[in-house]
């Protein structure tokens, strides 16, 4: 199900558009948290224990997909490494001696600005989420 169908059925269900509103944005903000691997886990988490719509707040985290994923984090380096102070965003790496483990220190420095970068970047979108949200599903009613 492709993602205007999902938000098709977001503006259809029968609740607040506060909650609704709100399961998105927590969704959103679960997507683009640094904890790869466990966004889904946690929106389902989040949605049980504010006592929200799972399928709003699933549909928020998959915002970040595989098509969305590298800009989103690309940016998400890039605003971290920024608000740090980092004059220089991409490591020069050694390609011709390049191992797992020659790869992993050489990004190790990328490690702080891709936590914050995916926090300031998660919170900003989940508050416009919200708003979006919030106003399509006002409109609708």
């Amino acid at each position: 199900m492709g993602f205007r169908e999902r938000l098709r059925e977001i503006l259809s269900i029968k609740d607040s558009p506060h909650r609704l509103a709100m399961a998105f944005a927590i969704g959103i903000f679960m997507g683009m948290s640094p904890l790869i691997g466990l966004h889904t886990v946690l929106g389902i988490m989040f949605a049980w224990l504010f006592r929200l719509n799972k399928i709003v707040t699933i549909t928020g985290v998959f915002v970040t997909n595989p098509w969305t994923i590298v800009p989103i984090y690309s940016l998400s380096i890039y605003v971290g490494a920024k608000c740090l102070g980092m004059k220089q965003v991409v490591p020069n790496i050694d390609w011709s001696n390049i191992g797992f483990t020659s790869l992993f220190n050489e990004l190790r420095p990328l490690l702080m600005p891709f936590i914050l970068g995916t926090l300031i970047v998660g919170v900003i979108s989940s508050v416009v989420g919200y708003f979006i949200i919030y106003h399509a599903v006002k409109k609708k009613s």
